[in-house]
């Protein structure tokens, strides 16, 4: 089932992740270690969220860079094979792609990223296909320095032609959180979890640094944009230009792999723009029962919900 007439693209990072369980704490002096498990998943937060949003019958393409590696040809084929439209996809000679490893515990994990292509994908990688998108979101903003550069520009450009823009920071590797006033202020959607939401509120007021979540969804809101907060196991909820609170369950999982279910509450939130869910609780819901139900699986992508799946979870 497709949402025909609502096309998205997502902008940013498109990597494979080397997921390893087990053991995972380097010991160095040459120390062999055994290891539980370990897997080569397609990674990136916009890669997943580009596959959640297709899964969820939304056309969708990603826009980013890989190499002419074999795991340039392993992200390509996995996003294929998700129903991701490819051809935003630049292949760049001479360039690894990007590449995560992943060092994972039970509670806990350890990212070991190599940029390599991640970081060439340009604003004019977007505004070439500008024209034909209803919806821009930009993922792992900080990990593409280029558009970090010119996203001011970019999403004012984007929206004079209608195009709504969101945005999804992810984490800032140099926790300076720079310059974010003016991009929050060029974006209709924000989408932080909360430790993310508490650091850009205090990067953008040092006096934020002691108020609470509202206080700081708040303060950003009143910069233009809607502010959409991951709460990981308690769901989801909102601030609104107007200073409007909104909440929404998940669902109650035992979870077998969070990875990138951030992403999937993601993909669920756009998906319910797409499908013409108006009211903010049902968009909410849609969001956190997409973050939750993909969970189920290792990896970001192998659980995440059909429209089906996900509208009997949600009860919609």
């Amino acid at each position: 089932m497709t949402n025909t007439g609502y096309r998205v693209a997502v902008v940013g990072d498109a990597n494979v992740d080397l997921i390893l369980r087990g053991d995972v704490r380097p010991r160095f002096g040459q120390a062999e270690q055994l290891l539980d498990a370990g897997e080569l998943v397609l990674g990136s937060s916009a890669g997943i969220t580009a596959s959640g949003l297709a899964r969820l019958g939304v056309e969708t393409s990603l826009i980013a860079c890989v190499g002419t590696d074999m795991f340039g040809g392993f992200v390509l084929d996995a996003l294929r094979e998700l129903g991701v439209d490819t051809a935003g996809i630049r292949v760049v000679p001479e360039t690894p792609t990007g590449l995560s490893v992943v060092l994972s515990e039970p509670g806990d994990r350890s990212i070991l990223t190599l940029l390599g292509a991640i970081a060439e994908v340009t604003p004019n990688d977007v505004l070439a296909v500008g024209d034909a998108l209803d919806h821009v979101h930009f993922a792992s903003y900080f990990l593409t320095p280029a558009i970090v550069e010119g996203f001011v520009d970019l999403a004012t450009r984007l929206r004079q032609r209608g195009v709504v823009v969101s945005l999804d920071t992810n984490w800032d590797p140099t926790e300076q959180w720079s310059g974010m006033r003016e991009v929050l202020a060029a974006t209709d959607y924000f989408m932080p979890n909360t430790e993310e939401l508490r650091s850009i509120a205090a990067a953008i007021d040092p006096l934020l640094a002691a108020a609470d979540d509202d206080e700081c969804a708040r303060a950003i809101a009143e910069l233009g944009t809607h502010v959409v907060v991951k709460a990981g196991a308690a769901g989801g909820w909102s601030m609104s230009r107007e200073g409007s609170h909104c909440s929404a369950a998940g669902l109650e999982l035992d979870p077998v792999d969070t990875t990138g279910a951030g992403d999937s509450f993601d993909a669920g939130y756009i998906a319910a723009m797409a499908s013409g869910v108006e009211n903010e609780a049902g968009r909410l819901r849609w969001a956190a029962v997409a973050g939750s139900l993909s969970t189920r699986a290792d990896g970001g992508t192998a659980a995440q919900a059909t429209l089906v799946e996900l509208r009997k979870a949600a009860g919609a």
